[in-house]
């Protein structure tokens, strides 16, 4: 039996996610007029307030879910805190003039917790994966699914020696 390939790795510095958030709200920005932001936590916590600011948007909420717990991969999946019944009932319900906020769409499991309570929303993310791209309406880049995404916040700033170790000037 072979083993399986390890997940490719796929870094992304703060100035990359910055541009790639902003990518998305250009793309955002003739889609719809919207009220407010639902961001999911944790991921989508940076993008939403990128996106926020590009648009103009000042109502923030958050829908707090836990799916991966230990960094590595995805467990049980918790809804830890609902959407806002005032921000699901903009707009006549259901959400249609939300946009819906998240770092990666991976498996989609997050995504149809989220869809459920807001099936009119607008689903939008940074980075999307094959099995979750059918539920997210907007995404700027696609990674194959074993693609493993090691966002700003995951790295810590560390010392990188020289390539040379010649001391002499």
């Amino acid at each position: 039996m072979e083993n399986p390939q390890p997940p490719k790795a796929f870094p992304v510095s703060w100035d990359q996610f910055h541009r790639d958030c902003r990518a998305l709200a250009w793309r955002l920005s003739s889609q719809g007029k919207w009220e407010a932001i639902v961001c999911i936590t944790r991921g989508g916590l940076v993008p939403a307030a990128i996106v926020a600011r590009e648009l103009g948007i000042r109502m923030i909420e958050t829908v707090c879910v836990a799916s991966y717990h230990d960094y590595e991969s995805q467990g049980a999946l918790e809804v830890i805190k609902p959407v806002d019944h005032n921000v699901i009932d903009l707009n006549a319900g259901k959400g249609s003039s939300v946009l819906v906020i998240d770092d990666l769409v991976d498996t989609g499991k997050t995504a149809r917790v989220v869809r459920e309570m807001l099936p009119d929303a607008h689903f939008a993310t940074v980075y999307a994966k094959p099995m979750g791209r059918p539920l997210v309406d907007t995404f700027v880049t696609e990674v194959s699914q074993d693609t493993w995404i090691y966002f700003p916040w995951d790295m810590g700033w560390q010392f990188q020696p020289p390539i040379s170790t010649n001391t002499q000037g």
